[in-house]
């Protein structure tokens, strides 16, 4: 059998959009985007970090720029409201400065002041810095009214995973919140609307120092009365400020080596009540561990840890499994999120060659002790480097042995493009006394941008392991134009019958997938309440190797934007499935066949500015050999800046020739801010088809970037009436940081 859909037909489908679009741009879309530039000025004396802006002496002697221009609502028109950002510099010192000018400011929304909350449903401001200039890479930082601490780190233009649950260890690129650095900010909300002021350190970055050195610059304002938003370099549609290749360009930098070492020590308590156990167990423990950051240069950092604990770390949503392929769930460990996308090497959230959860993770979820490690990451000249090396101890209850994980990768940037090569190495070798217990991966990978609006990209990638000898590669080739509105992709991935990558992530085993997307976002300039739509169409389809189909998922929508915020999405999907073996979900078999299914999707979200808003996405239609209705959303209600809480809820009624299936899993957050620096959240969540109930409470007091005191309280119930609650755990964590080259 051949596949339905050649990938030749997709590469002439992709070529005649791009040559079709290009065609038929506007004159100044077709043209290179103007990029502006801004000279930093040296400072003399250090401006006294407290909001106050208009006043303040220091400040008013630097050069403000003043142009933003609108990407939402009245695409390439001048920000709404006036608004002064300046920029200057020390020798140990990064400053920044705004001043949001606002006709109304008894209008200013502040949604939530808990560090790295989202920003872009409120009045916030934001700027990008490629500190490298290498228009890839850079650092995110961010503010509102009540001076709330965002910091990011981005990786290959902020393009990975798009899971909600922040950037993922693993994969390629993305938006890295979890990434916490140094700094200070403040401001002040007085009648002309507010003000910040930034102080970053200049070791808590990584740049090449040296004379009259040129950053990445970009900065954006939301507006929340108005869902406004703009930037400082005019994008085209359907882009952010994480395109850094568009970015403006910051001149006039001198920098020296600021230097740079960390101590980083805790110390923990921990109480646990497991009444699962016969006897029950009772155990208190303390335990203390240690991480040491040093910059070798201000471009290359060593992070050293030994003990490694994870304590304080949020615990995973609780998924239910109603398909036959494996489940993803997202790194949330500070240590391994922090250049993660160094490490990415894969197509994000189905084949990813390294996954950090592998490490100091069981396949179960079970914690498996981190004796410690090390890792080297930054960049010489336009070349990335990482190196990481982790060693977990045994753990003879479950039968697990010692292990060494090791990740080589080296990229190296194309000098004036989007382009890169690189190579990665992955391997876990067992320490233990079993024979041969190794796994190693080795995959080579490139991007090659053509202009800003088109690149090509791709990976291959084989596996070494014991007793599989054929059949142990992998590949991806994927082809993208992304300009004006217009984005199209079409792509291949192979995974073979034997690639093993033990230290990765598989969506599905062995599989051939051919995949191609059309989307266009056309933007209104006179259509009432209506801003855009964005009509597309997808598909992607897997194949085993004797060229059977075994899933096909063809998906046609349209993407209703109004000016208010709301979005509506209507669409269907024509899936196939084809299974060769009976299994089943939650008890109901799902017998060998093919089926062919149509389903409608409507997906609706409500402004998210609002303090009540809601998002929800509603799938009917057939599912294998039967029927399905499903739902799943989340809810957010916000009481000021200090209380948020959101509920999640994925609810899905099934209907199967061979039984029923009702799955509902259900999740609330709690979360209540004093100050930005101190909270206290909870998550509580419930599934009916483990009947698992679980409480994760936590109180930080935050010092700097991730350091403070946390207690964490854990509760996992099950719904046996004599023995209720099964296993609770109370934690008290410490952890200070100590600049002893400050």
């Amino acid at each position: 059998m051949k596949l339905p859909i050649n990938t030749s037909v997709f590469a002439f489908f992709f070529c005649f959009f791009i040559a079709h679009s290009q065609q038929n741009q506007p004159k100044s879309t077709r043209n290179t985007i103007q990029k502006p530039n801004y000279q930093a000025a040296l400072l003399q004396e250090n401006p006294q970090v407290d909001g106050e802006v208009i006043n303040d002496p220091v400040w008013q002697m630097v050069p403000a720029i003043k142009d933003l221009v609108q990407i939402r609502p009245n695409y390439g028109a001048a920000v709404s409201e006036r608004t002064e950002v300046r920029i200057a510099y020390t020798n140990t010192t990064f400053y920044v400065s705004v001043v949001c000018y606002d006709n109304d400011a008894d209008q200013i929304v502040v949604s939530d002041s808990r560090r790295d909350a989202d920003l872009n449903d409120e009045d916030s401001f934001l700027f990008i810095i490629d500190t490298y200039h290498d228009r890839q890479n850079g650092f995110l930082f961010g503010t509102n009214a009540q001076g709330m601490e965002y910091d990011a780190q981005i990786d290959n233009e902020g393009k990975g995973n798009n899971n909600a649950n922040r950037q993922q260890g693993g994969v390629i690129g993305g938006t890295n919140i979890n990434w916490d650095a140094t700094w200070k900010v403040r401001s002040q909300i007085g009648d002309y609307g507010w003000s910040a002021e930034f102080a970053i350190p200049f070791r808590s970055l990584r740049f090449a120092p040296g004379d009259n050195k040129t950053w990445g610059l970009n900065f954006q304002r939301n507006i929340s009365k108005n869902t406004e938003t703009a930037y400082w370099t005019s994008l085209p549609l359907g882009f952010d400020m994480k395109r850094l290749s568009l970015a403006g360009n910051l001149g006039g930098l001198n920098l020296k080596n600021p230097g740079n070492l960390k101590l980083i020590p805790y110390v923990l308590g921990k109480y646990v009540n497991d009444k699962s156990m016969e006897p029950k167990e009772t155990d208190t423990n303390f335990d203390a561990g240690l991480d040491v950051k040093y910059s070798v240069t201000p471009s290359i950092t060593l992070d050293l840890t030994y003990n490694t604990d994870f304590a304080q770390v949020e615990v995973d949503d609780q998924q239910v499994n109603l398909d036959r392929f494996n489940l993803f769930f997202p790194e949330k460990r500070a240590f391994f999120l922090e250049n993660a996308g160094q490490f990415s090497v894969g197509s994000p959230g189905e084949v990813d060659l390294f996954f950090s959860r592998r490490i100091g993770i069981s396949d179960d979820g079970s914690l498996v002790p981190i004796i410690g490690g090390a890792r080297l990451s930054g960049k010489v000249g336009q070349t990335n480097i990482g190196f990481l090396s982790m060693f977990t101890d045994d753990v003879s209850d479950a039968g697990i042995e010692k292990n060494n994980f090791t990740v080589a990768r080296v990229n190296h940037n194309v000098s004036g493009t989007r382009s890169s090569v690189g190579g990665i190495f992955i391997n876990r070798s067992g320490l233990g006394s079993l024979e041969d217990d190794y796994n190693r991966v080795f995959a080579v990978d490139g991007k090659w941008g053509i202009g800003n609006k088109a690149e090509i990209a791709g990976f291959v990638a084989k596996s070494v392991t014991p007793g599989i000898e054929e059949n142990d590669h992998a590949f991806k080739i994927l082809g993208n134009y992304d300009w004006n509105g217009w984005r199209l992709n079409v792509g291949y991935t192979e995974v073979g019958e034997g690639f093993n990558p033990e230290v990765g992530f598989l969506q599905r085993t062995a599989f051939k997938k051919p995949e191609f997307l059309v989307f266009k976002t056309h933007r209104f300039k006179n259509a009432g309440k209506l801003l855009e739509i964005r009509p597309h169409v997808s598909y992607r389809g897997y194949w085993n190797f004797d060229n059977e189909l075994v899933t096909s998922f063809l998906h046609v929508d349209n993407h209703w934007v109004f000016k208010s915020g709301l979005e509506i999405h209507t669409g269907i999907n024509f899936t196939a499935e084809q299974v060769f073996q009976d299994f089943t979900i939650s008890d109901v078999t799902v017998p060998v066949g093919y089926y062919n299914n149509e389903e409608l999707q409507l997906v609706i979200t409500t402004n998210p500015n609002n303090a009540l808003a809601f998002d929800t996405r509603t799938i009917i239609g057939g599912y294998f050999n039967g029927n399905q209705i499903s739902n799943s959303g989340t809810v957010n209600y916000r009481v000021g800046d200090k209380f948020n809480s959101s509920l999640t809820f994925s609810h899905s009624d099934i209907q199967l020739d061979t039984g029923d299936l009702t799955a509902l899993v259900g999740g609330l957050r709690l979360s209540y801010s004093f100050t930005p620096r101190i909270f206290v959240q909870s998550l509580i969540q419930r599934n009916n088809v483990s009947n698992i109930t679980s409480v994760n409470a936590r109180f930080g007091w935050l010092q700097n970037a991730n350091t403070g005191l946390f207690v964490v309280f854990n509760v996992v119930k099950d719904d046996d009436l004599l023995d209720a609650l099964n296993n609770q755990t109370l934690t008290i964590k410490y952890t200070h940081r100590f600049d002893v080259l400050n």
